[in-house]
């Protein structure tokens, strides 16, 4: 599945070892989509600028190819921390 074959949000790749704020407000994460196989785990946050708060999932380190699934609200933002270089896509609204 492609990251708006459904017609649903925005997507952001990220293929690098990184702290990305992907949206500094509220918002609805959708799915992650990972291209190749995690090098390392991606952790994501609920704030609008930092890897810190409350946290909102880990996906484990080696997760395989796939689209997973959310369908959930963040308040203040959306952080992804990928540990390893990694190629994935964050959709969002």
């Amino acid at each position: 599945m492609s990251a708006r074959e459904d017609g649903v949000g925005v997507p952001t790749r990220i293929t690098t070892a990184t702290t990305t704020v992907v949206k500094a407000k509220d918002g609805t994460l959708y799915r992650i989509i990972i291209g190749t196989t995690a090098a390392g785990a991606i952790t994501l946050y609920d704030n609008a600028s930092e890897a810190s708060g409350t946290v909102l999932g880990v996906l484990r380190a080696s997760i395989g190819e796939g689209s997973y699934a959310f369908g959930l609200r963040f308040r203040n933002g959306l952080v992804v921390v990928t540990a390893a270089a990694s190629d994935i896509t964050v959709v969002y609204e």
